[in-house]
């Protein structure tokens, strides 16, 4: 039996990064996210996010890929929400996301740094958060 332990920071956005994630269902999508992922044996840990975006700390197992998994994780959740009726608009994913590799020993500050979004972004905005993501893990965009 293979024994794999690969932590991964996932980061997604909504649509156009449109601030619709409402502080009144944000605790009811991410749990919703986080059991629904459960379910698919997604070993996921934490999820949390704010207005325009949702940061997750997760595992994955011998037989998932990324691509897969957070495609299984915004796909289901975005119908979910749009059946629910929690928003005024529809909830649309933007096609791409963020995410790394955490290492066993920044596992904790990982966590705690996604469980404190709300506090996070009182004093920076995700366009400067995604900015220093981008930066900080060597990360270019193409562009045509």
């Amino acid at each position: 039996m293979p024994f794999v332990k690969i932590w991964i920071h996932a980061v997604w956005t909504t649509k156009n990064r449109q601030p619709i994630l409402e502080k009144k269902v944000r605790p009811q999508l991410f749990e919703h996210i986080h059991q629904n992922a459960l379910k698919k044996e997604i070993l996921m840990d934490c999820v949390n996010g704010y207005i325009e975006h949702v940061h997750c700390r997760l595992r994955l197992r011998n037989d998932q890929n990324i691509s897969n998994v957070i495609q299984l994780i915004k796909g289901e959740s975005s119908f979910w929400m749009n059946r629910q009726n929690l928003i005024a608009d529809k909830l649309d994913w933007q096609d791409d996301y963020f995410a790394v590799s955490v290492s066993e020993s920044q596992v904790e500050t990982v966590r705690n740094y996604i469980l404190n979004q709300e506090k996070h972004h009182s004093d920076k905005s995700f366009a400067q958060e995604y900015d220093e993501f981008m930066n900080k893990y060597g990360f270019k965009i193409i562009n045509g």
